[in-house]
């Protein structure tokens, strides 16, 4: 493929890696056959099918191409892509889009119309100042998409989007849609005009809503060149029969996307020791609605508090209930407004959605839906009847409670396909943001069964009063101490509440400024290089333009801010009430080797039975791509352990030439495992088809343990000499109060829970525990005579990358005493030789070195890495007796 005619436009749209590939394969495509008037259909097939034998037929009187991307991944931006690159490549400047619906209409039209949100060719220098001409079923009449004389540019684009669903209703009967009736501007009907052009080409939006209605094969009379479908359903449902599309050249199903982080990650849940036995129909209803609702505001909780924490927008979550029919809706409705239901807090809060309503109220509610990610809009909770179709792309609903009759599988793929896509567009690392749950008491075992199919998309469980709280959560916000000294706020063991150091408003106000404006300083090596008068003016001078004026500053009416003094004591405050940790970047100097160790499989987690040779054939359809295919359809290897070595090398971290000897053992040492328990070929050949995605990502998964990075040497470079606090943002139970961190807990669940405070030493007046041992910890602090102040860091205060593919390490515990830093793991002394807390903890410990290096030449104190078993945290013990024991030396240079 020309990856040159499509690096560009894949780069400049910032396509994800699925979108890029679908582009590529178009682009090889149009090196296959070319794309005229006159195509021969039956020889483009051909040409088609013998390089991507996925196609068994276009399914039209011209070349039509399905592009199976599922839900979230992206199929508009994946248009837009198509567009750019047929007009730069091929030259073609026609094309007529079909949306299925009026809310993907209107949504196409906005996303195609230039400065808006999501502008599909944002970034193309082509479109920049010469954007497509957009013509729409609203418009079309008026002439603008008729070229004639000089009053449009030859080179320019037109993009024509019009509502299938429109066009259907106006075929009934036997009528000719409007588009096909005369135009006295153009003295023929528009449909005509289009129909003529030589370079149409036709992309139908969700086409499995309409392929085969009447209104398309009215729109097939237009003759287009080339047909592309985009779809994360390539099938027509034919009563409970479902027939796949047969021109899928490329498919991304929804268990890539999962796998590849694009979407949530969906999750069932269920109660604690549930037995659906107990409960008559309404009694399970009430519960899960109620359950639901339990999910829901921990979620609301969660997401406040990540969104504080990393200076993210709040995400607005909502419910969906799925009910049975329009009665069972408005029951529900009544029931979850009821006054007897959380005390009627959801009140004014839920909308019904059904085929029922018309008019005002049907308005009303599309508008409510439409603008349910808005936090102004005060619905909660939406109960739908089977109404919510593809075109309602919401970030924000993270909670399904289905009471609706369904199988396991219909249950699951129906219900949440609109609530996969991610609020800030990538998965966060926290699984409250990232995950959807589906609560289902009743069918809990059945989809976790099913959950355990190679190609589920459902992957986990989740159980309320174990995993997620049941009770209700509130958010708190605990500022760090230096804030709550400008500001007023708790302080000190007993919580009590300190004024200000600054009695004078204006004073508090030049003080926040400073806060501020020092945070712009973070690149001086030490803090206490702020109160060198250079800095310290500069500051000043900072700060002055940040104040407000006021009418009191006027002469003779108040005494002016003495700014100078508030910088001073600002700044005295910041390096008293902070621990200077430099923000360091190790980087590899020199020739760089990647390479993954020889290692031998785990392979004991290995049992797939062989499965039913339809099954096989259809899975195989849905998922292939480039593969050669028999007679049969199945996808043949000459070597058993090259289904799984193909899908290795898929991986952009293994290459086949450095590593083709170790993966063909690893893939071998598979193929042995299964011949183990099965002595047919046939059925060990069937299991590596069906099950090779599963297979790949476990052999995956454990070489990822043997990587290794060989550099001829690494240097530290510090870009920051050190950090301002800021705010931290927890969930505790709703009127849970602040407990002493001296006050033993047995239960290691709760804890998680708790916030403590009570402290003198912390930089923060409260803090929460992961382990009692770390609530240990913090007495052994807070009695230590050399201890001079501590804090437990938040997200993104270090940089300490452990392996290649993980997150940065976060340490539990920054210390400094009157001679030293440190930071400090207790850890489950069972858990202290884990390979992963080892990682971390030579990381952790080759971050100490170079910080050490960086404060010896300023004048600082050395840092080192402290791994305790929580059996030894004790009382009695000091941190220089732990350093001791426990201080941890970084075995690389």
């Amino acid at each position: 493929m020309s990856i040159a005619q499509t690096a560009p436009i894949s780069g400049r749209l910032s396509l994800r890696a699925p979108q890029r590939e679908a582009l590529e394969i178009l682009d090889r495509v149009c090196q296959l056959v070319q794309f005229e008037k006159d195509t021969d259909v039956a020889q483009a097939l051909e040409r088609i099918k013998a390089e991507f034998p996925s196609v068994e037929d276009f399914e039209r009187e011209f070349p039509s191409l399905c592009f199976a991307l599922a839900t979230g991944v992206g199929k508009t931006r994946l248009m837009g892509a198509f567009i750019a690159y047929l007009y730069q490549a091929e030259g073609i400047r026609h094309f007529f889009v079909l949306a299925p619906n009026l809310t993907i209409y209107n949504k196409l039209v906005a996303d195609f119309t230039p400065n808006t949100p999501k502008y599909v060719f944002q970034g193309l220098a082509d479109f920049a100042i010469n954007p497509p001409e957009i013509i729409t079923g609203d418009n079309y009449e008026s002439g603008r998409g008729i070229r004639k004389g000089a009053l449009f540019a030859t080179d320019e684009v037109h993009v024509n989007i019009f509502n299938i669903s429109k066009i259907n209703s106006e075929v009934r009967g036997g009528k000719a849609p409007r588009i096909k009736r005369l135009s006295e501007y153009i003295g023929e009907s528009y449909f005509e005009y289009l129909s003529k052009l030589d370079d149409l080409v036709l992309l139908m939006d969700e086409s499995h809503r309409y392929r085969a209605s009447a209104g398309v094969r009215a729109i097939n009379e237009l003759r287009p060149i080339l047909g592309l479908e985009l779809t994360a359903t390539p099938q027509v449902e034919r009563g409970a029969h479902a027939e796949p599309f047969k021109n899928v050249i490329y498919s991304y199903p929804l268990s890539a996307a999962l796998n590849d982080g694009f979407v949530k990650e969906p999750a069932v849940a269920t109660r604690e020791n549930f037995d659906a036995r107990n409960y008559n129909e309404d009694g399970l209803e009430r519960l899960k609605l109620e359950d639901g609702i339990r999910i829901h505001e921990e979620s609301k909780v969660q997401l406040q508090v990540f969104a504080k924490n990393n200076q993210q927008k709040t995400v607005k979550p909502f419910m969906l209930v799925v009910a049975q029919h329009t009665e069972h809706a408005n029951a529900l409705v009544r029931t979850v407004e009821g006054d007897d239901f959380f005390e009627g807090r959801y009140k004014g809060r839920v909308i019904t959605v059904h085929s029922a309503q018309t008019g005002e109220e049907k308005d009303e509610t599309v508008q409510q839906l439409l603008t349910v990610e808005d936090p102004a809009n005060p619905v909660q909770i939406v109960v739908h009847v089977n109404m919510l179709k593809e075109g309602w792309d919401v970030t924000n609903l993270y909670t399904i409670v289905p009471l609706r009759a369904a199988n396991s599988r219909t249950l699951v793929e129906q219900s949440i396909g609109r609530g996969l896509r991610l609020p800030y567009g990538k998965r966060t690392g926290t699984p409250a943001v990232d995950r959807l749950t589906i609560v289902s008491h009743d069918r809990f075992q059945e989809i976790i069964d099913e959950a355990n199919r190679a190609d589920s998309i459902i992957r986990t469980g989740v159980v309320i009063g174990r995993d997620i709280p049941d009770h209700r959560s509130q958010v708190i916000e605990v500022r760090p101490e230096i804030e709550n000294r400008i500001l007023g706020g708790p302080y000190g063991p007993d919580g009590e509440w300190q004024p200000s150091l600054f009695e004078n408003p204006r004073e508090q106000e030049a003080a926040e400024a400073t806060l501020q404006v020092i945070r712009d300083f973070e690149r001086l090596p030490r803090s206490v290089d702020l109160r060198t008068p250079e800095v310290q003016q500069q500051i000043v001078e900072r700060v002055a333009l940040a104040v407000r004026p006021a009418q009191a500053d006027l002469p003779g009416m108040a005494e002016p801010v003495d700014i100078p003094r508030v910088v001073a004591q600002t700044v005295d405050l910041h390096i008293e009430l902070s621990i200077d940790i430099p923000r360091i970047v190790v980087t590899p100097k020199g020739e760089v080797t990647c390479r993954y160790n020889d290692f031998d499989l785990d392979v004991n987690s290995i049992n797939y039975p062989p499965v039913d040779a339809q099954i096989l054939i259809q899975h195989l359809h849905d998922h292939v791509q480039y593969r050669l295919m028999s007679g049969d359809g199945v996808v043949e290897e000459d070597r058993l352990e090259d289904y799984l070595v193909r899908g290795l090398i898929d991986f952009d971290d293994i290459s086949y030439d450095d590593h083709a000897d170790l993966l063909y053992k690893l893939a071998g040492q598979v193929v042995r495992r299964l011949q183990s328990y099965m002595s047919d070929p046939e059925q060990v050949k069937n299991v590596l088809q069906y099950h090779a995605q599963a297979l790949v990502n476990l052999i995956h998964a454990q070489m990822q343990e043997h990587y290794e990075e060989i550099a001829a040497g690494y240097e530290a470079h510090v870009s920051k000499g050190f950090d301002t606090l800021r705010v931290n943002a927890y969930s505790i139970p709703a009127g849970e109060r602040v407990c002493s961190f001296r006050t033993p807990v047995d239960d290691r669940l709760y804890i998680r829970s708790m916030l403590f405070g009570g402290f003198k030493k912390c930089l923060y007046p409260g803090q929460k525990f992961d382990s009692d041992a770390e609530r240990r910890f913090a007495v052994v602090l807070e009695n230590d005579g050399e201890v001079l102040k501590w804090f437990k860091p938040g997200r993104g205060v270090f940089r300490i990358h452990y392996h290649h593919d993980a997150e940065a390490y976060e340490p539990d515990f920054v210390v400094e005493t009157e001679a030293a830093k440190y930071l400090c793991e207790p850890k489950r002394a069972s858990e202290m030789t884990d390979g992963d807390v080892q990682a971390k903890a030579e990381a952790a410990a080759t971050w100490c070195r170079h910080a050490t290096e960086h404060e010896g030449k300023h004048g600082g104190k050395p840092w080192s890495y402290l791994l305790i078993p929580h059996d030894a945290i004790a009382d009695n013990k000091t941190v220089r007796g732990l350093a001791a024991a426990f201080t941890c030396q970084p075995q690389t240079s």
